[in-house]
């Protein structure tokens, strides 16, 4: 992982300054305890800079690497605007950075990433072991252009049975497993979660209602009617009885599946030969239930329980990394990722770094199966068993069960990447034909498409996708909750003009000196081609090339208004996508400048602008659903401070309902368990008060 992959710095990543390293406590808890307390205690060493400054390249490094230890540690590489060009782990620091200022030798990318230089740091730590883990850390935090980069990083869901309630309930979870309860999981994708607690739901009967509904029920719900819950809110079965059906589904979910599965039989046998032919339909339904959910999971390997497999492939200068997930010997599904690593790389080492990141915020499994030996791989086997407190191994099998399941991986891997290429190759020439129908410049890197959404002016929120060379980036994606009070309610102008002069105003704060005009200054004075980077190097640019507004002439006009107030209007190309005639898709309009046109009903260039459009009309008005819902379900008890989770509960499970805990007196207030008489005051002000 010492290697020099490369990776785009995205301009727009809210990671913290290159100075500011310490870990929050909340980032700290993600991490295992010694790598927790080596991030907490991280102390970088910048001794020499002022003798350094006027320093750069190799020179700076060779000045440095002689006051650098023979210890592991970690070391990152600046740039001349202070951006982090790479970070790297080293068993010995002063042999690792020194390999660096060697004159010659270097691969391309090594000598211009070395050329780019501007300044270093370095942390030692204890072991190799802590350094890689460290490592791992920062590249995920700071997203160094030359390393290996995941990209994809979106949390996994799980499926948790609560224990933190008399009646446990079943329910999709994502983020900090910190509540009590029992957790299931990983899942691929939430999708895999939503169709399986589906089925767990018809064979065991198990809640899926939030406690505070479940509090409030007075009679049984419409999932009782149609036999997916046992209704333990209203009593019709057993607290004992119930406790039995969670006992089940935690056993079937460890994969103790076949005894649960006989279980059933046998009861809907016995139920059959007592001729209570009702009950017997119920067993056999739930059986039904639980065949469905393994007839879902695909392969179901026998001898392995727990394990991550992981395949690799290469190909036309793009990689895929394909993950399979088995807990409990089910098959919980599998993601395909595709990391930003150069393509001379080999593979093991991309698959070795990608791995360390893969797990820097979640716990490894006891098993991590590879198809080919990775760099450092023992080391890496040891820094996750470290963090996940219990052995983990990784093996390379070439036969049997486990071969099998990585030869199926190398498949996914390969087929996913044909896609990815495939995609790609038609992006590419979309995006050719945008160039040429609207005359740019050169062929756009970033597009931005822009939207609004709302009923009758209320809950109103403004929208951006955007699209590059490789399809939508959704990492890129961003809301604007309309915040001005003197905007009139459906005032598209007025929503589009908020949105455009946020955006841009913050783009000039953050990225003044990436703006086209000032690109072009910049080049100007560029004498050595080998300074101009290759496209495929560049980072993901922060200003668009492109700029699609959904509407016409008024809303091009008051963009244009806020682009010249902001004095980027040259710099900026703006285009309308009207509705045409009727609404109809296929016949609307460009307002580019003074032009005004369409294109020819089946032209590839207007289906790809209606795509874009759509994902931003389909982004805007999924923000604003979110945001209607919230608004709806929002508690009256969230509103005031000093009421957090717990107390709303507790308020919730005494009282039955917000409105109850409204119309309570003081002293039944304070008779409430957690609740102090300054807090019984607090809530029975906020109502009276509001009164």
């Amino acid at each position: 992982m010492d290697d020099m992959p490369d990776t785009d710095f995205d301009p727009e990543d809210e990671s913290p300054d290159a100075e500011a390293i310490d870990a929050s406590d909340a980032e700290a808890e993600t991490l295992g305890e010694a790598a927790a307390a080596l991030l907490k205690s991280i102390d970088w060493n910048d001794a020499g800079k002022a003798e350094s400054d006027d320093l750069e390249g190799a020179e700076l490094i060779a000045f440095l690497v002689k006051r650098l230890p023979n210890q592991p540690g970690v070391y990152r590489m600046f740039g001349a605007g202070g951006e982090v060009l790479y970070v790297g782990k080293a068993r010995s620091l002063k042999k690792r950075v020194g390999n660096y200022a060697r004159l010659g030798g270097h691969t391309q990318r090594i000598a211009r990433m070395i050329r780019l230089t501007r300044q270093m740091e370095f942390v030692t730590t204890r072991t190799e072991t802590e350094a890689l883990l460290l490592e791992a850390n920062l590249i995920k935090r700071l997203k160094p252009r030359f390393n290996v980069l995941m990209r994809d990083d979106k949390s996994f869901p799980y499926i948790l049975v609560t224990d933190d309630h008399g009646a446990p309930a079943i329910v999709k979870h994502r983020g900090a497993r910190n509540r009590k309860g029992s957790f299931f999981g990983p899942f691929a994708s939430a999708g895999a979660v939503d169709r399986t607690i589906n089925s767990l739901q018809r064979a065991f009967l198990l809640r899926t209602c939030t406690d505070s509904v479940f509090e409030s029920r007075s009679r049984p719900c419409l999932l009782h009617q149609i036999k997916r819950c046992a209704a333990p809110c209203t009593g019709e079965i057993a607290e004992e009885d119930y406790r039995g059906l969670v006992k089940q589904a935690k056993a079937f979910l460890s994969g103790r599946s076949g005894q649960v599965k006989q279980s059933m039989a046998e009861q809907m046998t016995r139920a059959s030969d007592d001729l209570d032919f009702e009950r017997a339909a119920l067993y056999r339904d739930r059986l039904a239930a639980l065949s469905h959910v393994q007839s879902h999971q695909g392969i179901n390997p026998s001898g392995v329980e727990e394990a991550d497999v992981f395949a690799i492939h290469q190909e036309g200068g793009l990689t895929c990394v394909q993950v399979f997930f088995f807990r409990t010997g089910q098959n919980w599904g599998n993601r395909a990722y595709f990391p930003k690593a150069d393509p001379l790389l080999e593979p093991e080492s991309v698959l070795g770094a990608f791995i360390a990141q893969f797990y820097d915020d979640k716990p490894a499994p006891r098993l991590i199966l590879s198809p080919i030996k990775l760099d450092d791989q023992e080391l890496l086997a040891e820094a996750l068993g470290l963090k996940a407190d219990r052995r983990v191994k990784i093996e390379t099998p070439s036969r049997g069960v486990k071969g099998d399941l990585v030869d199926h991986a190398k498949s996914n891997a390969k087929e996913a990447l044909g896609r990815r290429l495939a995609e790609t190759s038609s992006q590419g020439r979309l995006l050719e034909g945008l160039k040429e129908t609207f005359s740019l410049e050169r062929t756009p890197r970033r597009i931005e498409v822009y939207d609004n959404s709302h009923i009758m002016g209320t809950n109103a929120v403004g929208a951006m996708i955007v699209a590059g060379q490789e399809g939508f980036v959704k990492s890129q994606y961003r809301k604007f909750n309309i915040r001005s009070t003197e905007i009139t309610p459906g005032d598209d102008f007025g929503m589009m003009k908020e949105v455009m002069t946020r955006r841009f105003s913050r783009l000039l704060k953050e990225h003044a000196d990436e703006a086209p005009g000032a690109a072009k200054e910049a080049a100007a004075g560029i004498t050595d081609p080998d300074d101009i980077e290759d496209a495929g190097d560049a980072p993901f640019p922060a200003w668009p090339d492109l700029v699609l507004i959904d509407g016409g002439k008024g809303q091009i006009s008051a963009v244009r208004s806020i682009l010249e107030g902001l004095g980027i209007a040259d710099q900026v190309l703006t285009i309308g996508v009207a509705k045409g005639v009727d609404r109809d898709a296929g016949r609307e309009r460009f307002i580019q400048g003074s032009k005004d046109f369409t294109l020819p009903p089946r032209d590839p260039v207007l289906y790809f602008v209606q795509r874009l459009r759509d994902e931003a009309h389909r982004f805007a008005i999924g923000t604003h659903r979110a945001k209607r819902k919230k608004e709806m379900i929002k508690n009256p008890l969230d509103e005031i401070a000093g009421i957090g989770p717990t107390r709303k509960r507790a308020l919730l499970q005494h009282f039955g309902t917000a409105k109850a805990v409204s119309r309570a007196g003081l002293p039944d207030l304070r008779a409430v368990d957690g609740i102090s008489e300054a807090i019984a005051r607090l809530v029975y002000d906020h109502f009276h008060d509001n009164g």
